[in-house]
């Protein structure tokens, strides 16, 4: 069947989005056919209003519509701790927990040489500079447990340590509620390495 243009169009901006294939595509470009204009039109509002105002925490590089974001600007948290994600949708992560009262410092990638992502790709200097500002104890490394969240995780801990502070990572192992039957060799490794007093 032939699309209209215009719809046809809508598809392919569906089909660059992440996850969406050609057809979850069509199904949202027909969603949105089907749906009042009023609908599509604050989908659109929506849209253009996170374009134009969300932008970039120039302290922890978060998304924020406000700079500094509301988590570097709250003296309720505890800015001696840093715990360093690699991308902004890790923060809401870490935050949903609850538990965690300190700041954040969002490198925006991870390590990666077979995608030419070195360091200096990374917002490492932006930490590095709020480490000298003074104040800060503890620096959290929370990036992903893959390849590259790993060798970033290492690089950031051999420049971190010489400057006296307490570097940590976080555990890695079995989730909550899993069977170790389920578990791959290398989720149990990192569960036994990771072990504490109980």
């Amino acid at each position: 069947m032939s699309l209209p243009a215009s719809l046809q169009e809508l598809v392919e901006q569906f089909k660059k989005l992440p996850g969406i294939g050609a057809k979850s595509a069509q199904r949202l470009a027909f969603h949105v056919l089907r749906t009042p204009r009023e609908d599509a039109e604050r989908l659109c509002q929506a849209i253009r209003d996170v374009k134009d105002r969300v932008t970039y925490c120039t302290t922890c590089n978060n998304i924020t519509d406000v700079d500094p974001c509301g988590t570097c600007s709250d003296t309720g948290r505890d800015h001696r701790i840093i715990c360093v994600v690699e991308e902004p949708q890790n923060v809401s992560v870490v935050e949903r927990t609850g538990g965690f009262r300190g700041v954040y410092h969002v490198l925006m990638g991870a390590i990666s040489p077979l995608q030419g992502v070195g360091p200096d790709d990374l917002k490492i200097k932006g930490l590095l500079a709020r480490i000298a500002g003074g104040g800060v104890e503890e620096v959290i490394l929370a990036t992903n447990p893959t390849v590259e969240g790993e060798a970033t995780a290492i690089y950031l801990a051999r420049l971190l340590k010489p400057l006296g502070l307490r570097v940590t990572r976080i555990a890695t192992g079995i989730p909550v509620g899993s069977d170790l039957d389920y578990a791959d060799d290398l989720t149990v490794g990192k569960a036994l390495d990771g072990r504490r007093e109980v």
